[in-house]
């Protein structure tokens, strides 16, 4: 269905899963700007009952769940004269995507939490604009064959996917030689393992080109997100590992690069605003008009590239390893990330010892090749004890 049918039978009504955190909140901007396309059917927090009430009174959805059971009553008593229905739990965040009035689900919950809601809406045929990468880093099998069974597309909201996506329209009865993953090199490009031993977290916490949650930008520091998103590339476009590449690019201008068998190249550049990957993926395959600031050659004379630095960044290392190992290590490696960020933002661990961790863990876990989501719970489980115990030594 394209926009303007869409449009005729009134906006499309969005499920905003991880309302509160960065995606989540720039979500909802593009959806204020254009309240004639889209608007708010669900919405979905973790435990920022202020702001999940605050964005439920303007955008009045059908229902909001805050996961936090403990913050129920207080938004049940917020939203009560403004005719929303409340649920809370983790089960409530998982069922509340079968609703039949919701149209698309922006699954934008953090880590692998986000991961049986994504599940559930597929298996319920919604289309997912997927901003949770983790999802297909830990069962990238799974989520993608049953998107394919479902007849369920899953739109790419992270900008490098959304960047190659953009670039393969018109493109997909051709063969995809090479992706090139661009990054931005964070705030520490260029620096050696000596100055990273003593990096605090408020240093790794400022990002020179993105304003993004904590977790993201901790993980854009170590390389790691670019990493996962290596791992979610190649389950998008169904890719072999060694037709993934990362290149840094530190002016993030050029989102990300597809290059052919016949050797030609296309990127898809732009000034970094996630709001404009985020309205692709809710208007594909139409384009509407925005106000966003518009990039302009000249304000950027140079635009450089380098070669990933894996020996001092091992994050992304580590991350291409599991990609081609396969089955049960890209769940192992993003369980242990998790635990280690969460570490490092509360300076229990230092910046490159959080990489010693995800090494042990990959290294210790049993190997599976072709896990169930169940044997995915477990290992999850498991690789997060694993973590925290190594943390304790």
């Amino acid at each position: 269905m394209n926009l303007s049918q869409q449009t005729e039978r009134g906006p499309k009504r969005i499920a905003v899963m991880g309302s509160t955190g960065s995606i989540g909140t720039q979500a909802l901007e593009v959806i204020r700007d254009n309240p004639s396309h889209f608007e708010v059917e669900v919405l979905v927090a973790h435990s920022n009952a202020d702001l999940l009430i605050q964005q439920a009174m303007e955008f009045k959805p059908n229902a909001v769940v805050i996961g936090d059971e403990s913050k129920y009553q207080q938004v049940k008593e917020a939203l009560f004269s403004h005719d929303v229905k409340v649920y809370a739990g983790e089960k409530s965040i998982e069922q509340v995507v079968e609703m039949e009035t919701i149209d698309m689900v922006l699954a934008a919950i953090v880590g692998y939490a986000g991961l049986a809601s994504t599940l559930n809406a597929i298996k319920y045929k919604k289309q997912i604009a997927l901003a949770n990468k983790e999802t297909l880093v830990v069962a990238g099998d799974i989520v993608t064959r049953l998107a394919f069974e479902n007849g369920v597309n899953l739109y790419p909201v992270d900008s490098e996917h959304s960047a190659i996506f953009q670039c393969l329209a018109g493109e997909f009865h051709n063969e995809v030689e090479k992706i090139y993953l661009t990054a931005s090199g964070g705030p520490f490009r260029g620096k050696d393992r000596a100055f990273l031993s003593g990096v605090k977290k408020e240093q790794a916490l400022k990002h020179p080109n993105w304003v993004m949650g904590a977790k993201i930008t901790i993980d854009s520091a170590s390389l790691m997100n670019k990493g996962l998103e290596v791992i979610e590339a190649k389950w998008l476009f169904n890719l072999k590992p060694e037709q993934i590449d990362v290149i840094v690019h530190p002016q993030s201008i050029v989102h990300s690069i597809a290059q052919f068998t016949d050797g030609s190249m296309k990127a898809q550049m732009g000034l970094p605003d996630m709001k404009l990957p985020i309205q692709y993926a809710f208007t594909y395959p139409d384009r509407i008009s925005t106000n966003f600031p518009r990039f302009d050659f000249l304000n950027y004379p140079e635009l450089t590239f380098e070669k990933a630095d894996t020996s001092v960044f091992r994050n992304l290392g580590l991350a291409f390893d599991a990609m081609h190992q396969g089955g049960n290590m890209p769940c192992v490696l993003n369980a242990a990330n998790e635990v280690v960020v969460q570490a490092f933002l509360e300076d229990r661990v230092g910046f490159l010892e959080m990489s010693d961790v995800i090494a042990s863990c990959l290294g210790r876990t049993p190997f599976l090749k072709t896990p169930t989501v169940e044997d995915y719970r477990q290992c999850d489980k498991e690789t997060r004890l694993l973590a925290r115990e190594l943390l304790l030594r």
